[in-house]
């Protein structure tokens, strides 16, 4: 089930950036941040929430001070036609922070939290319980190599400037780091 592809705007990825730079930031400070209105602001972070480009605001959690350091990547092989029955019984196990229907060997990939190796353990077993797992694989997260991102990848595709935003000037009012 393909989504529509939004084309983003220098604008769009301006204020994506803004807002991950600046999450508590509102509207009036997105502006002085980004050299434009605040009603072109408040008009475009409300259309990238309302197309579902924005999903939400955080907060970011670091699990291991959260007291969850132990972070695993777990691939299951399902019994044929069951992804709705493993979408809901992992939906109902808090460790599974996410799972993703994939292609190749494996048909889920999930991404895993425990408090311990022995929280980790039970996890496992009880992801193995589930009547339409056929096999799983597991493996531990060492430390991560590159962090959750998004906007290296939004602002590596050359954009079109924004149209009808007269007060926005490409390249004037570039925030700092990416995310």
């Amino acid at each position: 089930m393909e989504q529509p592809r939004r084309k983003l705007d220098q604008l769009d990825v301006l204020l994506i950036r803004a807002l991950s730079e600046n999450p508590r930031a509102g509207f009036l400070e997105l502006s002085r941040i980004t050299k434009v209105s605040r009603a072109t602001v408040q008009a475009r972070v409300q259309r990238l929430e309302a197309e579902g480009v924005i999903t939400g605001y955080g907060p970011d959690i670091d699990l291991g001070a959260a007291g969850y350091p132990v972070l695993a990547f777990v691939t299951l092989e399902i019994a044929q036609g069951r992804l709705d029955e493993i979408t809901a019984e992992l939906g109902r196990l808090p460790e599974v922070l996410e799972a993703h229907a994939t292609t190749g060997l494996s048909d889920v990939h999930c991404k895993v939290a425990a408090p311990s190796n022995e929280g980790l353990q039970e996890a496992l077993l009880r992801i193995n319980r589930i009547q339409a797992v056929v096999r799983s694989t597991s493996v531990i997260a060492l430390s991560p190599v590159v962090a959750p991102r998004y906007l290296p990848l939004l602002a590596a595709e050359q954009r079109a400037a924004p149209s009808r935003v007269p007060a926005y000037q490409s390249g004037t009012a570039q925030s700092g780091t990416a995310q």
